[in-house]
Order: structure tokens, then C-alpha cells, then sequence
């Protein structure tokens, strides 16, 4: 291992535990880890297949929709 790896693996161990797993999840990933970069859970995983499904079906939402979120947003 490199010092240079050992250095920043140490600097890691010092960051909290939720940070860690992002780190490693990066490091994996970089490593030809094709496994996924955040875990989602069941509720993100059920959100994000209704999402699928309705940009399928064409329910997006309008530029006036859209613009009106940005604004309550602040963006």
C-alpha cells in the first residue's frame, strides 16, 4: 500500500461512520465495484420504481409546474 493511501486511509477512520461508508462505497466503485454507489431503501426503492413508471406513461410535470417549485425552493 502506498504512504500516500495509508495517509488518507487514515484520515477516513477519523471521519464518523456514515462518512466511511460513503468513502468506501467511492473507493469501490473506483476499484471496478459495479455494486451500487448508495443503497437505497425498500421505501426509495418503491418511490423511485413509481417515478419509472410514470415518466413512462408520460406524467411529468410542466415548465409552469417546474418553475413555480423553484420558485417556493429558491432556485
Amino acid at each position: 500500500m502506498s504512504e500516500l493511501f495509508e495517509q488518507a486511509i487514515e484520515r477516513v477512520r477519523a471521519l464518523p461512520q456514515r462518512t466511511q461508508d460513503d468513502v468506501a462505497r467511492l473507493l469501490l466503485r473506483l476499484a471496478g465495484d459495479e455494486g451500487p454507489v448508495y443503497p437505497l431503501t425498500p421505501e426509495e426503492d418503491a418511490d423511485l420504481a413509481m417515478a419509472d413508471e410514470e415518466i413512462a406513461l408520460g406524467k411529468l410535470a410542466s415548465d409552469e409546474q417546474m418553475r413555480t417549485l423553484r420558485a417556493k425552493l429558491g432556485l
